[in-house]
């Protein structure tokens, strides 16, 4: 019996031994304290703070203090804060108190790569980040040109510098024939125009640039850019934020032109004819071609039509939080008038932006952010034939802008206005200042773009994601072409009859965005992240336009200008008329995705993605596409070799490898549509009854047509030096593109050369991109006063085709001069995209003899056909003895070799300094602004040409019809466009508390800046960073409205 109470005993003891154990094991405490720095003390308000291994956690409030209720005795507890070290606390005691050091450019800074978050010592792919503070000191005007020399590998180059115009964005190079710009995201709600976004709105930009983008799949081919705006803090008082600035701006360059005496010679000698006499006596010049006197002074037409022009911006925004809500407002205007027409390019932008998180409970957070704009832009004819500054720089300058003499109006004094008709016969050049003066072209934009999100977490390492984000875009275009006369067979004269243009455009685009984190952390050494999601992508849009013509009671004024004012004939084709039309899309876009990352003591690192996506622009066959990729890493510095290094103070190599798809054509390619129209002549009467308006296939179908492939392979490393004082980052890309989406070169037979019809999409080319990135940056306190901060960084670019479908071997297009049908572009394995195709020079002829010498050694005894004395001198490229089509051969391209970046600041007490300018090297340009028409006014460079006295061997001579100089596109017209551009510089002074405190003000700091303050470049052209065209066909210069020259002053102010 003994025994038996003594084992019962035993049992009991177990049992309860047991049971406290497990008691013990799930014991919770509740947690609570204050997070300081280390080194001065002060509380750090939105601290993160989670539970390791799980997604539980909180964060600092105003205050620095924290709490966590029911958290497992025992548990690391980790505090994340941007610029400072991670620290991991055991939750032992109810009371922790925890100071964390900073740390320069800490690699646990928050990097977003996708569908989450990750810190960047965990990153595995080449990803780059600008924070506010940086876009703070470039104080753009335009997100995108605080990216320009921020980020090796990111190339912007601007289509217009007009206000309001958009930039190009590159990563990596030029990935395809079609559109090359990268997937934007803005909270994760996709945008293509920029210009909607306040800059003073950003958080960060990080760009996603190897294949870790494809977890985005067929929208990363060219690169993928998150953009995150600012948020609320939790248990933050409500703070106050005004920006404000004011600025003048002016013309970067100006061409050197001839003046009216060089310019009078210059015809004189062209044509061998005295059409200008000289009479310096009288300070006057005969017109033969009028029989007219004319004043001898010259008008300047680049002074008329630059003038300084005003800016100003003016940004408020507040943000705060209670227990559980955090929420940012924000409202920002923007007036910026053009250096070009002034109030007539004008653009001016209000941006509306508010942001709400709320915690419902401690698993369940609902989210909403909104981004509405509105903007004006008033355009101007630019960037090609035609435009103002192609007239500003063809006109003559012996006509003045304004002459109420002026003999010849054939009619049309009162259309005139008064203005002078300018002597240059080519019908396309006409008087820029009448030209801006009769411009009424106003583009009304309203855009809404509102996320809605729910996150959920469960079981305590999962968290459910869902987001829906929508876009909605309307444009209204209202355009007024009013009876104008500009001389004698211009080709913009309206003389019968005005019009009136309205155009509506919607766009919209909905995304839905459902997945699933998993987050678990194995005998704190095992750290595993899954992500598995859906998506669906939705945009549809349409068009309606409207044109009436002959405003009633003969008014010829923009305010009378509205469709009800014009008569109305029908049918539509008829002269005196309105016209109506219209055309609408939609496509949609599939996905599933996953990502699953690993990490073995935050040392080894592996990230895998895998996408599917269905895209509605693709037959059955093909509509379906798989994108892999995976990428790895390796903390080297957390090595016992390396660990506590006094130089290194952190290694990282890297690497990745994946593919991602492109499917950026137009919908439906693989069918044909009935979407090409024509009028046609109904048992050949010509009556109106008789015509007929007909509709036909347009573009042809090609039902094989698939998705663009692109293979990207990525190695490299980031590096910290001396407490990560110094840090670099290497990265060496190989990025193919296969199958790429071609319009293909066929006959005209199969119909592509009807009314609306065009040749279909096939996928005939593979293109490389290679290139090496560099960048170093230097952060350092230097003393208690003084802070020194500076990067670099360049990229190399090598672009090679290496496959082109087709019995022609290459695919081809640009355009030079004026209705010559030169062709100056081509796409040919082993050259880059897009290349200069035409014909080598090696100086000037300087007498017969030369050409009698390469005349008797061709087998024709014709060398060059047409060819003088004084002219250009082309290579026999292909050694036949004479000079042919077959010689043209590769002249140039617009891509850059090499681009560098350079940065430089510094604070010293209370003023602040930073600088940052931008090269370019490598890139050509095509010079096709200069009209080649004897009495279109010339580049002052001609002064030097070729004449008898004057052996030039670079310029030739002077010609007033056909010739072999300006009939053929050759190296002659390209020029190197390497730069050197001083971006911007800015000096600030921030006001001490003491001070700012009294008129009940936190902060209050007042700059100065300029931007675009000087570019280095032997371009002789407006701008050598434009950029526009195809990507066969870029790289030609029609007169580009050029980037404006900046001058700021602007406060900051803080309450």
């Amino acid at each position: 019996m003994k025994n038996i109470n003594f084992f019962m005993k035993g049992q009991i003891i177990g049992l309860l031994a047991l049971a406290m154990s497990f008691v013990t094991a799930a014991q919770t405490i509740n947690i609570e304290g204050v997070v300081k720095d280390a080194a001065n003390g002060d509380v750090l308000p939105g601290v993160s703070i989670t539970v390791k291994g799980t997604v539980r956690g909180t964060q600092t409030d105003f205050d620095g203090f924290y709490s966590l209720k029911g958290v497992e005795k025992g548990v690391i507890l980790q505090f994340r804060y941007l610029g400072y070290k991670l620290k991991e606390v055991s939750a032992v005691v109810t009371l922790t108190n925890v100071s964390m050091q900073i740390e320069a450019e800490s690699l646990d800074e928050i990097v977003i790569i996708g569908y989450g978050k990750q810190r960047k010592k965990e990153s595995t792919g080449a990803v780059s980040v600008v924070d506010a503070k940086a876009i703070a000191k470039l104080n753009p005007t335009r997100i995108e040109q605080a990216l320009q020399g921020q980020v090796a590998g990111v190339n912007i180059t601007s289509s217009s510098g007009a206000p309001g115009s958009g930039l190009n964005i590159r990563i990596r190079g030029v990935s395809t024939n079609g559109d090359n710009r990268p997937l934007i995201l803005v909270d994760g709600n996709p945008i293509t125009d920029l210009s909607v976004i306040n800059p003073s709105d950003i958080k960060s930009i990080n760009i996603l640039k190897d294949a870790t983008a494809g977890i985005y799949g067929v929208r990363a081919a060219n690169g993928v850019i998150l953009i995150e705006t600012k948020t609320g803090r939790k248990k933050a008082p409500l703070k106050i934020n005004i920006e404000n600035y004011f600025a003048f701006q002016q013309t970067s360059k100006k061409l050197d032109l001839l003046n009216g005496v060089e310019f009078a010679n210059y015809v004189n000698e062209a044509t061998g004819k005295g059409i200008y006499f000289i009479q310096p006596a009288s300070g006057e010049i005969y017109n033969t071609k009028q029989s007219a006197t004319v004043p001898l002074s010259t008008t300047d037409w680049q002074n008329e039509v630059f003038q300084t022009a005003p800016m100003f911006n003016t940004n408020v925004s507040a943000n705060g939080g209670t227990e559980k809500l955090a929420y940012s407002f924000g409202v920002s205007y923007l007036n910026q008038e053009g250096v070009v027409g002034l109030e007539k390019s004008n653009f001016n932008r209000l941006t509306a932006r508010t942001s709400l998180q709320y915690s419902v409970t401690d698993r369940l957070k609902i989210s909403a952010t909104a981004i509405y704009t509105h903007s004006k832009k008033n355009n101007l004819p630019e960037g090609g034939i035609g435009a103002i500054l192609y007239n500003a720089v063809n006109s003559d300058p012996l006509t003045g802008v304004n002459d109420p003499t002026e003999l010849a109006d054939a009619g049309f004094e009162i259309l005139r206005n008064g203005y002078g008709i300018v002597n240059t016969t080519a019908i396309e050049v006409s008087n820029p200042i009448a030209q801006i003066s009769n411009a009424y072209n106003i583009a009304l934009v309203d855009r809404i773009s509102p996320t809605y999100g729910v996150e959920y977490s469960f079981l305590n390492n999962f968290t459910f994601n869902s987001k829906n984000q929508f876009n909605h875009t309307k444009v209204y275009s209202d355009i007024f072409n009013p009876l104008a006369y500009y001389g004698v067979g211009k080709s913009i004269n309206r003389t019968t009859t005005n019009e009136v243009i309205k155009n509506v455009d919607i766009y919209e685009d909905y995304t839905l965005s459902n997945f699933i984190t998993y987050t678990n952390s194995f005998n704190d050494a095992h750290n595993v992240t899954a992500l598995f999601g859906y998506e669906v992508l939705n945009t549809k849009g349409q068009f309606t336009g409207n044109t009436g013509q002959t405003l009633r009671n003969g008014s010829n004024d923009f305010n009378d200008a509205q469709l009800e004012n014009s008569e109305v004939v029908l049918p539509r084709f008829q002269p005196d008329v309105i016209e109506r039309g219209g055309d609408i899309f939609e496509n949609r876009l599939s996905s599933f995705f996953t990502r699953v990352q690993y990490n073995y003591k935050e040392k080894y690192l592996l990230s895998v993605v895998f996408r599917r996506d269905a895209s509605s622009k693709f037959g059955p066959n093909n509509r379906v596409g798989y994108f892999p990729s995976a990428s790895f890493g390796w903390n080297v510095s957390d090595e016992s070799f390396l660990k506590d290094n006094s130089v290194i103070s952190s290694l990282k190599l890297r690497g990745s490898y994946g593919t991602i798809g492109n499917d950026r054509i137009s919908d439906f390619g693989f069918v044909a549509r009935l979407d090409g129209e024509g009028t046609y002549s109904n048992n050949n009467e010509e009556t109106i009854e008789d015509l007929l308006v007909g509709v036909a296939e347009g573009r042809l179908a090609n039902p094989g047509i698939k998705w663009e492939n692109q293979i990207t392979g990525n190695i490299g490393f980031d590096m910290g030096l001396f407490s990560n004082k110094v840090r670099i980052t290497v990265d060496a890309y190989n990025k193919k593109t296969e199958d790429l989406l071609i319009a293909a070169q066929i006959s005209g037979l199969t119909g592509v050369a009807g009314n609306g019809a065009s040749a279909p999409f096939i996928n005939a080319g593979d293109v490389v991109n290679r290139g090496l990135e560099f960048q170093i940056a230097y952060n350092s306190n230097l003393s208690e006063d003084f802070n020194l901060n500076s990067s670099f960084n360049f990229s190399t670019l090598e672009n090679e085709v290496t496959f082109v479908g087709g019995s022609s071997g290459f695919e081809q297009g640009g355009a030079f001069g004026v209705g010559t049908g030169i062709i100056t572009s081509r796409m040919e394995v082993g050259l880059p995209i897009g290349y200069f195709y035409g014909y080598k020079t090696n100086g000037i002829f300087q007498n017969q003899e030369e050409i009698d010498v390469l005349d008797a050694a061709s087998a024709d005894n014709l060398y060059h056909k047409g060819a003088g004395v004084g002219d250009l001198k082309f290579v026999d490229t292909n050694k036949d003895g004479e000079i042919t089509e077959a010689d043209r051969t590769y002249i140039g391209d617009y891509l850059p070799d090499v681009t560098l970046g350079f940065n430089l600041g510094f604070t010293y007490k209370n003023f602040d300094f930073n600088s940052a300018a931008f090269a370019s090297v490598g890139n050509d340009m095509v010079r096709d602004y200069e009209r080649l028409n004897v009495y279109a006014n010339k580049s002052s460079v001609v002064l030097n040409r070729w004449t008898p006295n004057n052996p030039s061997n670079t310029v030739p001579r002077a010609t007033s019809g056909a010739s072999i100089n300006t009939d053929n596109f050759s190296d002659y017209f390209v020029e190197d466009a390497s730069y050197l551009r001083i971006q911007n510089i800015q000096v600030g002074y921030t006001f001490s508390e003491s001070i700012v405190s009294k008129i009940g003000l936190d902060k209050l700091r007042l700059y100065a800046s300029a931007n675009n303050i000087h570019t280095f470049t032997n371009y002789t052209g407006f701008d050598p960073s434009a950029g526009s065209g195809a990507p066969i066909g870029g790289g030609i210069d029609r007169g580009f409205y050029p980037v404006a020259k900046t001058y700021i002053l602007g406060l900051n102010l803080n309450f």
